[in-house]
């Protein structure tokens, strides 16, 4: 039964063939034959010919007429877009302005109100030092002297407030002192006993008692030093109490304000240690 099927179905795929190719012969055989246009099969003749190529005239391309573009109108006219946005940031603007104006003046009230009770007072005036200025004619100077004593001698001016250390060639060096106040004035004639840098101050118990009756109190011994009264060099008279000093003061040079002793101010008494010896002589009037 098989075999008998495969037969069949050769025998029809058989007879399907031999239809198609008759169709397909139908078809084909009668096309006419394919024309070519003598334009397109010129160049490739005549290249493979081998002949050169005719070359075709040249024909300029005819220009366009130039036609002006229409120009703009005077009036330009922003696109929509654009002017809303400027109106956008314009109204930006000015409230930011508005509300500026508001902060700073905001600002500016509650500062008036905390600054109102507030009142500024004035600091009063520096005290003016003391003892910065002193008159010129007390300052150390060279000047003429004829009076005969020789030299090295010192001659004290109670009256005109001068020390003179008498000098060679009848010159002196003239130095200004503060004096004795009203009631300790003396004069006489004294030889120097010793000389100290620095010297400490032991006051006599009539000055101690003097003072302490006015309300001041004074030590018994004060160490040489900056505070010390007798300041920086001190020259002893002989046995007596009385002694030319520096002093702390130096704004009561050329007033009589000691209990007796000759004071200098210490630039001053520092020269004039340097200068003198002991047993120099020392004349008060």
């Amino acid at each position: 039964m098989k075999k008998h099927l495969i037969i069949l179905f050769g025998l029809v795929a058989l007879i399907a063939g031999s239809f198609s190719l008759s169709q397909a012969g139908s078809r084909y055989g009668s096309q006419p034959p394919a024309v070519l246009s003598p334009n397109l099969t010129s160049p490739w003749v005549l290249q493979l010919q081998g002949q050169p190529r005719a070359r075709q005239a040249y024909v300029p391309r005819a220009r366009r007429a130039y036609v002006p573009r229409a120009r703009r109108s005077a009036v330009y006219s922003k696109p929509r877009y654009r002017v809303r946005r400027q109106a956008v940031r314009t109204q930006q603007r000015r409230v930011y302005r508005q509300s500026r104006r508001a902060s700073l003046s905001q600002i500016t009230r509650e500062n008036r109100i905390r600054r109102a009770p507030v009142q500024l007072r004035k600091k009063p005036p520096a005290p003016k030092p003391r003892g910065k200025k002193i008159n010129r004619e007390l300052l150390p100077q060279v000047v003429a002297y004829s009076g005969g004593k020789k030299a090295g001698t010192l001659i004290v001016d109670t009256q005109a407030r001068f020390l003179y250390l008498v000098m060679k060639n009848g010159s002196a060096r003239r130095y200004g002192i503060g004096v004795g106040k009203p009631g300790f004035e003396w004069a006489g004639a004294h030889k120097i006993s010793r000389k100290a840098e620095w010297p400490t101050w032991t006051p006599p118990k009539e000055m101690i008692a003097r003072e302490a009756a006015k309300g001041h109190h004074i030590p018994d011994f004060m160490e040489g030093g900056p505070k010390n009264p007798l300041g920086a060099r001190a020259l002893y008279l002989g046995s007596t109490l009385y002694r030319i000093h520096g002093t702390n003061q130096p704004w009561t040079i050329g007033k009589a304000v000691s209990s007796g002793c000759i004071r200098m101010r210490n630039e001053d008494v520092m020269d004039l240690y340097e200068r003198v010896r002991v047993g120099a002589q020392v004349i008060v009037s």
